[in-house]
């Protein structure tokens, strides 16, 4: 039964999209009742076959600027969360802050980046996605910097544990569970931000400046092949951080 029940969770989403793709070919090929930006999926991947050097290449930049983003921001988030963690007052401090942050509208601060920072640097883009990261990772982590009951740190202080013992035996395996949580949530907010980034201005390079320029000089098919490649980058940060969750859950005893 626990083999069956894995094969139809891997087959039905399989399934159910090679049914989609279908419906998706004949809506366009046969009753051609489609919008005119939607090619069809045999020329979708047509375009990414013909075209899938300078994809990658562009995929590999948005990739990049996503991943530097994603690693900047969730430190930043980590040193934060355990300043506010420390002291109760700063925690108070940041909450406005924080909340302000959650809510900066991305589309906004591209074209402010790319003007302070220059119209030829990536360091934009990646600021972007840092700041898309950093709440995830800050709210979580905080979150589990005080998962530890107090009759845990009792016990530590019982037995003469140092503030640094407790630290790397109680506060930080409780905690990690939540940081890789929100690195989770984060990562697939990086790639988001960092697409957005891209389609806004900035180098002539990425997933979504190539978007952009594809959707208006009427190419779709080529448009939607880099579509899809942006949700390739988006499942493989997905992924990553799933393993690196699954790991980290390994690691910590129950």
């Amino acid at each position: 039964m626990r083999t069956r029940d894995q094969v139809l969770r891997i087959a039905a989403p399989i399934t159910f999209g090679v049914l989609v793709l279908i419906l998706w070919q004949l809506l366009v090929e046969v009753a051609q009742v489609t919008p005119r930006m939607l090619p069809s999926p045999t020329a979708i991947v047509d375009a990414l076959i013909t075209h899938w050097g300078i994809i990658l290449e562009d995929a590999i930049i948005t990739g990049g600027n996503a991943l530097v983003g994603l690693v900047c921001g969730s430190i930043l988030a980590i040193i934060a969360a355990g300043i506010a963690a420390w002291a109760r007052p700063i925690d108070a401090m940041a909450v406005p802050v924080v909340a302000a942050i959650a809510v900066v509208p991305i589309v906004a601060l591209t074209p402010l980046f790319n003007t302070m920072f220059g119209a030829s640097s990536q360091f934009g883009r990646q600021a972007i996605a840092g700041i898309a990261a950093f709440v995830p990772v800050y709210l979580n982590m905080l979150r589990g910097l005080r998962q530890a009951r107090p009759v845990q740190r009792d016990l530590f202080r019982a037995y003469a544990a140092s503030g640094s013992q407790s630290f790397r035996k109680l506060t930080l395996p409780t905690s990690l569970p939540y940081l890789t949580i929100g690195i989770r949530i984060a990562s697939s907010l990086a790639v988001i931000s960092a697409l957005v980034a891209e389609y806004f201005g900035g180098p002539a390079d990425g997933i979504g400046t190539a978007i952009a320029t594809m959707a208006k000089s009427g190419n779709a098919a080529l448009a939607w092949a880099y579509v899809f490649a942006g949700i390739v980058i988006g499942l493989i940060f997905f992924l990553a951080t799933v393993l690196l969750e699954r790991l980290t859950a390994r690691r910590i005893p129950g």
